[in-house]
């Protein structure tokens, strides 16, 4: 086990490594400059721009410098927000859109759960059948959409919470609902279809047939064994909603990474957008390396197999 923790650790960091080199590699592909667009600038100004954040040496010395300072811990001044660097503002903003994926992850496990438990109890009837259709519904339509949906709905027919912003609890809801609800959607799904497969397997139904409760039969046997589908995903999953509320986080005017990134992709900010990439890669690489772990320490069987080795 020792030997397989270490090996993924170290091909997880390889992969960070990886998304370095090749975003950096494509970025500076792209014609043109973060400076271009100040055409009011004389040359010889604009060559001393460049000069300061070294712009003016060959790429491959540029990413040596910056994988270096990485190293460090370093992500370098910002080209745009004068005056503050990367790490201050992925400081104030990583939080932000941290808060807002982690509650709408516990959200859609929450009603993920519900979602099954309700289908399955009903099997084949309507309290079934009304949950697939709303688990369809939810994974339809996209994410503006449903924003646009809770907006009018929430904030402009029955004025319960405030339409955008970040200011408190009350601005939290509608964004967390927005991110949940296609995750849950899918849990309920995924869940249902992997309780249906072990409430009919041949040991339950012979610990049925020996009297046991049903409750602690669904407890104990039934739905711990019926779980490994949803911790499998539960790190891409945490990980795509802690980075991917670009949209969500623009619709409700929320301070996040993705607000940053966007407007650093729009103002070439090579180390802005360097460095909001980089914390991306980093959870969503680990997410997957701890998910792996908990499916190993998990899974009786893939630990044998892993000591037999």
């Amino acid at each position: 086990m020792y030997k397989f923790v270490m090996k993924r650790f170290f091909t997880s960091a390889l992969i960070v490594i990886a998304v370095i080199v090749i975003s950096f590699a494509i970025m500076h592909s792209v014609p043109g400059g973060p400076f271009d667009k100040e055409k009011t600038l004389p040359d010889k100004i604009k060559a001393n721009i460049e000069k300061k954040f070294k712009l003016d040496l060959p790429v491959h010395k540029q990413l040596l410098d910056y994988l270096l300072s990485v190293s460090t811990g370093d992500f370098g001044p910002s080209y745009k927000y004068l005056g503050r660097s990367v790490n201050e503002i992925i400081k104030d903003a990583l939080p932000v859109s941290a808060s807002l994926g982690l509650l709408a992850f516990v959200l859609a496990l929450l009603l993920g759960f519900l979602g099954s438990i309700l289908s399955v109890w009903k099997v084949r009837k309507f309290l079934d059948y009304a949950v697939q259709f709303f688990s369809s519904l939810s994974v339809s339509f996209p994410s503006f959409v449903v924003a646009s949906f809770f907006i009018l709905i929430f904030s402009e027919k029955l004025k319960i919470f405030p339409p955008a912003l970040w200011e408190g609890a009350q601005y939290v809801i509608m964004p967390a609902l927005t991110l949940a609800l296609a995750p849950a959607a899918y849990i309920a799904r995924l869940l249902r279809g992997s309780i249906l497969q072990i409430y009919n397997s041949n040991y339950v139904l012979s610990a049925r047939a020996k009297g046991v409760d049903e409750f602690k039969l669904f407890l104990k046997h039934i739905l711990p064994n019926s779980i490994m589908p949803v911790i499998t995903i539960t790190g891409p999953l945490l990980a795509g909603l802690v980075t991917g509320s670009f949209i969500v986080e623009e619709i409700f005017s929320i301070p996040g990474m993705g607000k940053f990134f966007v407007l650093a992709v729009t103002n070439r900010d090579y180390p802005l957008i360097m460095g909001i990439t980089i914390v991306y890669s980093v959870i969503l690489v680990f997410a997957n390396f701890a998910v792996d772990i908990c499916y190993l320490l998990l899974e009786p069987k893939l630990r044998r197999e892993m000591q037999s080795l």
